[in-house]
């Protein structure tokens, strides 16, 4: 199965991380979706965002064994691919063995042109990037995801749950 995770944060101590599964990229609903309550989670520190999200992401990837691909809301690589995100630092807490896909909506300073792609009718891009899956197999996958705007069905409904809506 195909994860996508997002994590809400409420005050400063707590956090809601949701996780949906699917089984192909064109699926238009879930089939699996989970939230967890974080407590105690780790302040915001400048430039070590992972550090906050991270045991989040893991708290929800925990019990599944049939993870094929994560797609987080973010960026595996900052800028280029000498400094890590969020992606990459999960990537490396899972063993460097599941294919992991970072899709943004804002950009990153420095993140290069062949990381963005334009769905639906949008204009505005979304930057993808990639590690364990080569970028444009990551890119079409993310274009092949249903919905027919910029973000995709699925991204939205795991930024609803984990927002509690």
């Amino acid at each position: 199965m195909k994860y996508v995770l997002d994590v809400q944060y409420n005050g400063n101590n707590n956090g809601l991380v949701a996780c949906i599964g699917f089984k192909n990229w064109n699926d238009k609903k879930a089939s699996y979706a989970k939230t967890h309550f974080i407590e105690e989670i780790e302040p915001y520190e400048a430039g070590s965002f992972y550090k906050r999200e991270l045991p989040c992401l893991l708290e929800a990837l925990k019990d599944l064994n049939d993870i094929e691909c994560v797609v987080v809301d973010g960026y595996v690589w900052l800028g280029d691919t000498t400094h890590h995100g969020l992606g990459m630092h999960l990537y490396n807490a899972l063993g460097q063995s599941v294919p992991i896909i970072g899709v943004a909506k804002t950009p990153f300073l420095g993140t290069p042109k062949n990381c963005e792609i334009l769905r639906g009718e949008s204009i505005k891009p979304l930057f993808v990037t990639s590690i364990n899956i080569e970028l444009e197999e990551a890119k079409n996958s993310i274009l092949q995801m249903h919905g027919k705007y910029r973000i995709p069905t699925l991204l939205k409904e795991v930024d609803s749950l984990c927002r509690g809506k």
